[in-house]
C-alpha cells in the first residue's frame, strides 16, 4: 500500500462534507480573527502600558493573550483557504508544522491557566506575602516553565507521529492537523502510539486541571469566610474571569482528547474544536476586559490616547 511523503501531503475536507452556507462561514470567521486580533493587542497594549496593570496576574494574562492569537492564527487562515476551495492539500510538513505548534500552543495554555491559578491563590489565601512569594524572577521563571513543559511534551508527540507510516488514504475530516486526525490514517496498527499519546497527553490536560481544583478550594474557603459583602464580592470578582475562561477551555479539551481515538467523531470533534481553537481565543480577551474594572479603565484610557495624538 501506498504511504504519505513530504511531497504528497494530506487533504484538509474542514466542513466540505458538510452542508452550510459557506459565504456566511467565510465571513463570521474572517470577523472572528480580525476580532481576535484586536481585543487581544488592544488588551496587551493596555497591559504594558498601564503601570497600574503591571502586576503578576496581568502578566500571565498577557502571555495568555499571546497564545491565544497565536492559536487562532494557526487554524483560522488555512480554514478560509479550506472554505474557499471546498477543501485543500497540505503538504506532509506543513501538517506536522500545524500540529507541532497546536499542541504546543494549547498545552502552553493549559499550564499558564493552572499558574494563574495558583497567582490567585496567593493573592487571595496568602494576600501578606504575595509580593515576596510572587516576585519579577519566580514570574519570569513560572512562565518559561510553561513553555519548556509544553516543548517535551511535544517533542513526544512528534517522534511518535513522525515515525508512523500513514497510508493512500489522506483525506483528513478536520480543518487542521491533529494528533487523532493522523493517527486515524496511519496504516499499521497503532495500539502503541494511541496508549502512549492518550495517556501523555491526557496528563498534560488533567494535572493542570486538578493543580486548579486544588488551588480553588481555599480560596473558596477564603472567600466564604470573608465577613463583608463587597469586600467578597471584590475577593469574588477578581477570579470569576479567570474561572470562566477556565470552564471554556477545559470544557472542550476534555471531550476531545481524553478518550481512546477509536471514539472519534470527526462531525462533533470538528465543532467543539471550534470551540477551543477559534471562539475562545476571542472570548478571553473579551471576558477579561469586560469583566476587569482595572482593565476596562487601562482599555479607555488607551483608546482616549490613541484618539488624542491623531
Amino acid at each position: 500500500m501506498d504511504t504519505v511523503n513530504l511531497t504528497s501531503g494530506f487533504i484538509l475536507l474542514a466542513f466540505s462534507d458538510l452542508h452550510y452556507n459557506h459565504a456566511v462561514l467565510f465571513s463570521t470567521l474572517l470577523v472572528i480573527y480580525a476580532l481576535t486580533w484586536t481585543a487581544n493587542l488592544l488588551l496587551i497594549s493596555s497591559i504594558i502600558f498601564s503601570p497600574q496593570l503591571h502586576t503578576p496576574m496581568y502578566f500571565f494574562l498577557g502571555n495568555l493573550s499571546v497564545v491565544d492569537i497565536s492559536l487562532s492564527t494557526v487554524t483560522i487562515p488555512k480554514l478560509l483557504s479550506c472554505i474557499l476551495l471546498r477543501g485543500t492539500s497540505i503538504s506532509f510538513l506543513y501538517c506536522f508544522l500545524q500540529m507541532y505548534f497546536l499542541v504546543l500552543l494549547g498545552s502552553t495554555e493549559s499550564f499558564l491557566l493552572s499558574v494563574m491559578a495558583f497567582d490567585r491563590y496567593l493573592a487571595v489565601c496568602i494576600p501578606l506575602h504575595y509580593i515576596s512569594l510572587m516576585n519579577d524572577k519566580i514570574m519570569l521563571m513560572m512562565n518559561i516553565s510553561c513553555w519548556m513543559a509544553s516543548s517535551l511534551h511535544l517533542l513526544l508527540h512528534t517522534y511518535t507521529l513522525s515515525q508512523l507510516k500513514y497510508c493512500e488514504d489522506r483525506l483528513i475530516h478536520h480543518f487542521f492537523c491533529d494528533v487523532i486526525s493522523l493517527l486515524k490514517l496511519s496504516c499499521p496498527s497503532t495500539t502503541l502510539a494511541e496508549l502512549l499519546i492518550c495517556t501523555e497527553g491526557s496528563m498534560v490536560i488533567t494535572i493542570p486541571f486538578l493543580l486548579i481544583l486544588i488551588f480553588y478550594v481555599p480560596i473558596a474557603s477564603t472567600i466564604v469566610k470573608i465577613k463583608t459583602s463587597s469586600s467578597r464580592s471584590k475577593t469574588f470578582s477578581s477570579c470569576s474571569s479567570h474561572l470562566t475562561v477556565i470552564c471554556m477551555f477545559y470544557g472542550t479539551t476534555i471531550f476531545i482528547y481524553i478518550r481512546p481515538p477509536s471514539n472519534y467523531s470527526s462531525q462533533y470533534d470538528r465543532i467543539v474544536s471550534m470551540a477551543y481553537t477559534i471562539i475562545t481565543p476571542v472570548l478571553n480577551a473579551f471576558i477579561y476586559s469586560l469583566r476587569n474594572q482595572d482593565v476596562k479603565q487601562a482599555m479607555e484610557k488607551l483608546i482616549m490616547q490613541g484618539f488624542s495624538l491623531r
